[in-house]
């Protein structure tokens, strides 16, 4: 199923849709701050190891995000945040970086096998308001990459005619990015801040340098 949603002011009604979907163990591909992305419910461990198929990876090895509507979420699903760290996200939030931090015990076991927890809180209403209605967080990765069909990861329609049978539903919240989100290792405290990864976000902003 494809459905249209203003990626400007999302239509409430949608939205509910698609939540329903994620509730009922659905997997969506939706629009992000980046590129589009696989996304479902944290908790469902059925859906979480669809996701983890699509993208041809071990769920005991994979790099699922939580798209967060907020960093309020943050004393739940994370431990040990300085405070040096988390007026970094404050700064870096609502933002395309992701944030690798210490995994609290409300992280399901089926989503994250390691200590660590990526957290997304994307700059883009969609994802958002989806995790906010959903109640909780969005597993999240980017949808599988062709270096040689840059254009299927960019245009819904394309998106879905390629992945539309392998997912119940394709969020059409317009073109997305090609960039990727700038990820931070924060899990060894403030003063072991590693860059694994520069993408979209800029990394000035923060205060941090790539030697």
């Amino acid at each position: 199923m494809l459905i249209r949603i203003n990626p400007q002011n999302p239509q409430e009604r949608k939205l509910a849709e698609v939540v329903k979907c994620l509730k009922d163990g659905g997997v969506i591909i939706y629009p992000t701050d980046t590129m589009y992305a696989l996304g479902c419910d944290i908790n469902n461990k059925k859906a979480v190891n669809r996701i983890c198929k699509i993208k041809n990876i071990d769920p005991q090895k994979s790099h699922l995000t939580c798209v967060c509507e907020d960093l309020k979420i943050i004393g739940t699903y994370a431990n040990q945040v300085s405070t040096t760290v988390f007026k970094m996200m404050r700064t870096a939030f609502p933002g395309p970086y992701t944030f690798i931090l210490l995994a609290s015990k409300e992280i399901p076991k089926h989503f994250q096998s390691k200590k660590t927890v990526g957290i997304r809180v994307p700059d883009h209403h969609i994802p958002v308001q989806l995790a906010h209605m959903l109640g909780n967080p969005i597993a999240s990765i980017t949808i599988p990459l062709d270096e040689e069909q840059i254009e299927y990861h960019m245009d819904p329609g394309l998106i879905f005619e390629r992945f539309g049978h392998q997912v119940d539903m394709v969020v059409d919240g317009g073109y997305g990015g090609i960039d990727v989100s700038t990820v931070i290792d924060c899990s060894n405290g403030e003063f072991e801040i590693q860059i694994l990864r520069e993408g979209a976000g800029e990394l000035q902003k923060l205060g941090l340098v790539v030697e």
